[in-house]
């Protein structure tokens, strides 16, 4: 979900070639969601191999990972490790949204609505421990660094840029601001030509890039003024204040400098703030993680996907020449940069 600052902090458009030579770290969770709710087959039902199991996360991982390699970018995946205990009651909700969906995605399949059918089909998938752990693999077979992080992924990555080790953090979510990444892209991995959900026609999506420091100043605000308003908006870890929108936050911060104030002036109540703080703040991140990219496993990727998961052989063999042109080339011109 992520706080919302959509209506407040716009990006600026970039095409895929404006990344190129930099290390950009990709919030994993939300890149394999994105692969497993739109990867779909026309009833919405998952795209499965011969024995049933959802592969439409590796479907997407190959081909979108390819592209950005393609384009001189040098990806690495964050993946998440154990939730927060605050972001339980998120969770939660998740869940319950996820049963409803799913509730109606029969319904319309039985009244023969396909469009319903893959909407709600898409708003009930859950990535599983099992999609992480192919993903993993596969990422390993094309010579892409996987990075486990003790908690949110976004947190992991927005530390890694903060320290130098990568220029930015890849996700849909702005929380990787909060968490004090100086760049964040979104629609790093969704890119093209997309079709609107419900409605027959289609949008370009492009990159969309922020500079943290610059989006402060446009706001007129800190970066702990930003946390204090996430908080007032609502975030994963709370529910925020009923009634208080981005705009809203904004002027109360503006007015009131910080938090507490705030609450106490409006006599609003928000439980556990400086924990919600400190995971903002001071983040559970590791610096156990080795950033190297490497060559792509030929044999031991078409083995894994073609192998394992009935990928057809043409399929594969049109991203690994994407992947190893590239890297080729990088290996030839500037060996250290890329290993």
């Amino acid at each position: 979900m992520g706080i919302k600052l959509s209506d407040l902090v716009d990006g600026e458009k970039w095409a895929l070639a404006d990344f190129s030579k930099k290390k950009i770290a990709i919030d994993a969770y939300i890149v394999l969601y994105q692969f497993i709710t739109s990867i779909r087959m026309s009833d919405g039902s998952m795209l499965t191999d011969y024995q049933g199991r959802p592969v439409s996360h590796l479907k997407g991982l190959l081909s979108r990972t390819s592209r950005l390699v393609g384009q001189g970018i040098m990806p690495v995946f964050v993946f998440d490790g154990k939730p927060h205990p605050l972001k339980a009651n998120t969770l939660a909700a998740r869940k319950a949204i996820k049963e409803a969906a799913k509730s109606d995605y029969l319904k319309a399949l039985e009244e023969g609505d396909m469009e319903t059918a893959k909407r709600k089909a898409a708003q009930t998938s859950k990535v599983t421990p099992a999609m992480v752990d192919q993903s993993m693999k596969l990422l390993e077979l094309m010579g892409i660094p996987v990075v486990q992080a003790p908690g949110e992924g976004e947190a992991q990555a927005a530390y890694m840029a903060k320290k130098g080790d990568v220029w930015g953090c890849a996700s849909q979510d702005f929380d990787a601001l909060l968490f004090h990444a100086p760049h964040l892209i979104r629609n790093l991995t969704s890119t093209g030509r997309r079709k609107l959900p419900g409605v027959n026609r289609y949008i370009n999506v492009e990159p969309e890039y922020i500079d943290l420091k610059h989006a402060l100043e446009v706001l007129g605000i800190n970066h702990t003024q930003l946390i204090d308003m996430a908080m007032l908006i609502g975030t994963d870890f709370n529910e925020g204040i009923k009634g208080v929108g981005p705009k809203t936050a904004l002027k109360l911060i503006k007015e009131y400098e910080n938090l507490e104030t705030i609450l106490k002036e409006k006599e609003y109540v928000i439980d556990d703030l400086q924990e919600i703080r400190s995971i903002f703040e001071s983040p559970n991140v590791t610096d156990d993680y080795t950033l190297k990219w490497g060559i792509t496993d030929d044999v031991g990727l078409k083995k894994f996907l073609c192998g394992e998961f009935g990928f057809s052989e043409e399929s594969v063999n049109k991203s690994l020449e994407t992947l190893t042109k590239f890297q080729a080339t990088v290996a030839q011109t500037n060996l250290e940069q890329w290993f």
